[in-house]
């Protein structure tokens, strides 16, 4: 095994063991996101089942944040829940169409999630 893979490794799992709740929904975030940009720059390529791997990783990060979603917090929560349901539909549209346009528009929307999020993350823990 590559040494550097292995040490990148071992990082990345010590960020996850060491990471806030809060960070821990960015980090779901870079994933899903990073996810559907492989897979749409997949599709540009014309590697469908490349394209469909990397898109089933970021639907499944997608059911991650959807199914930890804490119902109690009303609203927002709900809106939350919309917008994964909403992105997962996209996604399935995308996937019959083999169109990658679909597939960066969920990625914008999640990357504006991600941000506010990052936003709400960092604020409380300066606090």
């Amino acid at each position: 095994m590559n040494p550097y893979a292995t040490v990148r490794q071992a990082y990345a799992e010590s960020s996850v063991l060491t990471a806030s709740p809060g960070q821990l929904v960015v980090m779901l975030y870079d994933g899903a996101i990073r996810f559907l940009r492989q897979s749409a720059e997949h599709m540009r390529a014309g590697d469908r089942e490349r394209a469909r791997e990397r898109m089933r990783r970021a639907e499944a990060v997608i059911d991650e944040l959807n199914g930890t979603l804490d119902m109690s917090y009303g609203e927002v929560a709900e809106r939350l829940r919309a917008i994964y349901l909403f992105s997962k539909r996209r996604l399935i549209r995308a996937n019959l169409d083999f169109d990658p346009a679909k597939v960066d528009g969920v990625a914008r929307m999640l990357a504006e999630l991600r941000d506010a999020f990052a936003q709400v993350v960092e604020r409380t823990s300066d606090e």
